[in-house]
């Protein structure tokens, strides 16, 4: 799992590039915040190597509450700036600072 933040000198936005290892699922998708908690806005792509990746533009100076959702199932992003804990969830999630 990991996360790269590319930012962007001429735009309010950094580029992010979430990619997950998953060798065996069929579906990958991002969900967060910044796309309403939407497996549809988030789906990630699967390459040759099984990993699943996505590149998503995310304002600026903001913190994003968000997990992966593979073959339905919810997973943390070990790599993550911090946890935070959900009430609705009833757990975890993974916390990213831009």
């Amino acid at each position: 799992m990991s996360i790269k933040k590319q930012f962007i000198k001429t735009k309010p936005v950094c580029k992010v590039t979430f990619s997950i290892e998953a060798k065996d699922a069929n579906e990958a998708s991002v969900i967060g915040d910044f796309n309403d908690w939407s497996p549809e806005e988030g789906v990630l792509s699967k390459l040759k190597n099984g990993t699943f990746k996505g590149v998503f533009n995310l304002d600026k100076d903001a913190s994003y509450e968000f997990k992966y959702l593979i073959d339905g199932v919810f997973v943390n992003e070990t790599e993550a700036d911090s946890f935070k804990w959900n009430e609705f969830a009833g757990s975890e999630n993974s916390v990213l600072e831009v």
